[in-house]
């Protein structure tokens, strides 16, 4: 039982989509963070950086998009096999102040701004339309030789001049009534930015992509899935319309959930949630993988942990990464992990082995829509593969740093907290006149102050010189300090009933 699970929240839509009740992907699109990836604007050149090849473009967004030589050079240009591209510079294909039409392949991410392209698609739910060319594609997942050379017979015939298409996975097995249908609504849908691009001056949009919910239905909701699940009626019926354009044998697949339950805890995916932004990650036969993100690449370490295997040594240690690597390509797809990542599989001595589970490897990365690559080990015996960056991780877009060890993950000790009250009561001692010292602090470091009868506590007063008041605050974190200085020790009674 596959399903496709539509939570229609508070300013926030969610999709889910599981596997025999295994949750792997999600999707969260906010109200006012909508993507941008898919739209189509009328930018103005801002800036030409001939040493990088790219130039930054004002799309009306908060950060200016950049631009790379080959995504501004025009697309029948790059077919053509006798010009040669890499000759050919930035500078010499826009200028400053120059307008243009893009669109956004790119999400903005972190101090970037989005990645843009002169070469427009507008995507069916059988085809890609490709404006401006005579191209012809087929989605490469579409493996059989017959079906390719069956489908391209239909494309050719059906095909307008002038415009290219590209052939999706969902076009296996169609005829050639369903991609007329497709071609003649992105027909219309092109004919109408056509007409956009001469009006108004930049920057402006001038076409939206699909929000999210309708997007799913466009590109995921297909044959393979046995139920798309929605909780909310307004959606529900904008979804049937769609589903009766792009695929009415499908309608019946369609259901309306029940609103007076959560939908997401119905069908446990909060949970499922939780442990995808858990850290350690456990696998059935009792064996864990790490999982640790960082700006540059993300690392993975594989352990044994419970499991101790039933025959010897090398048959636990294959049994645990071949499940890992199961788990490792389900992880990446569901967190939406993208980069350079390095996989520390518990070491194996047969080389057979290895080649068995980095071919396991690669088969589950096959079920994956984003594109993934397996390079090799290592001379460390490391995995090294990279998938690509497509959106978000879903760790940045449900969770924030944290306040208290600002990313870290961990917190400074008790004891270096000591240590830098210890500086303060010395500094206090040497640059005021100061008789007295007021500290509010967390309770693990109040406790270690009055232990042993205030050992702790009269040891620093006897050394600084000075009296120590203490308050303890649970809402205080572990690491800080708050520290009033008052004159005179007789002044205390009106600061602590201040507290």
């Amino acid at each position: 039982m596959k399903r496709i699970i539509v939570d229609i929240g508070f300013k926030e839509n969610r999709v889910a989509l599981l596997d025999e009740n295994d949750l792997v992907e999600l999707y969260i699109e906010k109200e006012d963070d909508r993507k941008i990836s898919g739209n189509i604007y009328k930018g103005r050149i801002i800036n030409v950086l001939p040493g990088m090849e790219c130039a930054f473009v004002d799309i009306g967004e908060k950060k200016n998009a950049f631009l790379y030589v080959k995504d501004a050079i025009p697309r029948d240009v790059l077919l053509d096999n006798s010009i040669d591209i890499k000759n050919i510079s930035i500078k010499d294909v826009v200028k400053v102040g120059q307008e243009l039409i893009v669109q956004v392949i790119k999400e903005p991410h972190g101090t970037k701004g989005a990645k843009i392209t002169t070469h427009l698609t507008l995507p069916g739910r059988n085809l890609v339309l490709m404006p401006y060319t005579n191209y012809l594609g087929i989605s490469r997942r579409i493996t059989s030789v017959l079906e390719r050379e069956r489908l391209k017979a239909i494309a050719d015939e059906i095909k307008p001049d002038n415009v290219g298409i590209i052939l999706r996975t969902a076009a296996r097995g169609k005829e050639a009534e369903d991609l007329r249908t497709d071609i003649k609504f992105l027909l219309k849908l092109y004919s109408k930015i056509d007409r956009e691009r001469n009006l108004g001056f930049a920057p402006r949009t001038i076409y939206r992509d699909l929000d999210l919910v309708h997007r799913t239905v466009r590109d995921l909701f297909t044959n393979d899935f046995d139920q798309l699940i929605v909780n909310d009626i307004e959606t529900y019926n904008s979804i049937l319309e769609l589903v009766e354009f792009v695929s009415p044998h499908l309608l019946d697949r369609v259901n309306l959930f029940d609103g007076s339950h959560d939908i997401f805890g119905y069908y446990g995916i909060e949970s499922k949630i939780n442990n995808a932004l858990a850290k350690k990650v456990w696998l059935k036969s009792g064996g864990y993988i790490i999982i640790d993100e960082t700006e540059a690449l993300t690392s993975i370490d594989v352990n044994t942990g419970k499991y101790v295997g039933k025959l010897n040594l090398e048959d636990t240690i294959l049994k645990t990464n071949i499940e890992a690597a199961k788990e490792i390509a389900k992880q990446l797809r569901l967190r939406n992990i993208g980069g350079i990542i390095i996989i520390d599989f518990i070491d194996m001595n047969v080389p057979d082995d290895e080649k068995q589970v980095i071919k396991i490897l690669e088969n589950e990365l096959l079920k994956d829509r984003t594109k993934a690559s397996v390079l090799g080990i290592t001379r460390l015996g490391l995995v090294e593969m990279t998938r690509k960056k497509v959106r978000s991780r879903l760790s940045s877009k449900l969770l924030k740093t944290c306040p208290c060890c600002e990313g870290r993950g961990t917190v400074y000790s008790e004891d270096f907290v000591l240590n830098i009250l210890r500086k303060e009561l010395q500094r206090t001692r040497l640059h005021t006149n100061a008789q007295a010292i007021l500290i509010d602090v967390n309770p693990s470091i109040n406790d270690l102050l009055i232990k042993n009868n205030n050992s702790l506590l009269n040891e620093l007063e006897k050394r600084y010189d000075i009296k120590v008041f203490i308050n303890s605050n649970e809402k205080i974190m572990i690491e800080e300090i708050k520290i009033r200085r008052i004159g005179k020790i007789k002044d205390i009674e009106k600061y602590i009933q201040d507290i």
